[in-house]
């Protein structure tokens, strides 16, 4: 304990009452703070990991903090693609409505709409399979660097380019049964290489035997 004088005041300063300060002020919510940045990762995180009452409780420390609901609708946005992906599609329709109608309607209507959002995209599957894809496929393209586009893909909207064999050979897919004929799509050099590894849920499984079923085992699906 530590007594001070000011003046003619005593303050007194105990361990106490120094434990409730900083739990006051690690409370509050601070637009263009630290304490910011580590609520919206722990809202983030609880969506991610399935927990709509975690999610839920940071949401409404943004909201009674002043954050911006348009900000919220954003991570949402983001996070619909990056964390649930084709593992629920309808999931990135939520969260685009829902960004529409927070910016038409503002606060504080729109907590609910936001508390929609947020408890559906707790609740549904998981799969950062896409973000993974486009993170592997990126990485190819800084290694591999401008690989030419293969000659029966390319486009011809000139006679010099036909005869040269732009677009030749190209089959076009709808021609054939199931809208579907085997050929290459990827630059000699990097044919065969997977980037997108669909997830094991419901969905996902769904598109792994679909790509299965059309490409055998050419990327090994």
């Amino acid at each position: 304990m530590v007594v001070t004088t000011i003046g003619v005041d005593t303050i007194e300063i105990t361990n106490e009452k120094v434990n409730t300060i900083v739990q006051q002020n690690i409370a509050t919510y601070d637009k263009a703070g630290e304490n910011h940045y580590d609520i919206i990762s722990a809202f983030i995180k609880s969506i991610r990991g399935s927990d709509p009452n975690a999610a839920v409780y940071w949401l409404a420390r943004m909201i009674e903090g002043g954050e911006d609901p348009s900000f919220i609708a954003r991570r949402l946005l983001i996070l619909a693609s990056e964390d649930i992906g084709n593992a629920n599609p309808t999931a990135l329709v939520i969260a685009n409505n829902c960004f529409q109608a927070v910016n038409v309607i503002g606060f504080p209507e729109s907590r609910i709409i936001l508390s929609q959002a947020v408890t559906y995209l707790a609740c549904s599957a998981k799969s950062n399979a896409a973000y993974m894809a486009i993170n592997q496929a990126q990485e190819t393209v800084k290694q591999s660097g401008d690989l030419p586009v293969p000659l029966h893909l390319r486009n011809a909207p000139t006679k010099l380019m036909k005869d040269i064999g732009y677009g030749a050979d190209y089959k076009y897919a709808h021609s054939y049964e199931n809208n579907f004929s085997e050929q290459e799509y990827l630059p000699q050099g990097i044919s065969g290489m997977k980037f997108y590894e669909p997830a094991n849920n419901a969905r996902e499984n769904e598109l792994r035997q679909f790509l299965k079923n059309r490409w055998k085992d050419k990327y090994n699906y």
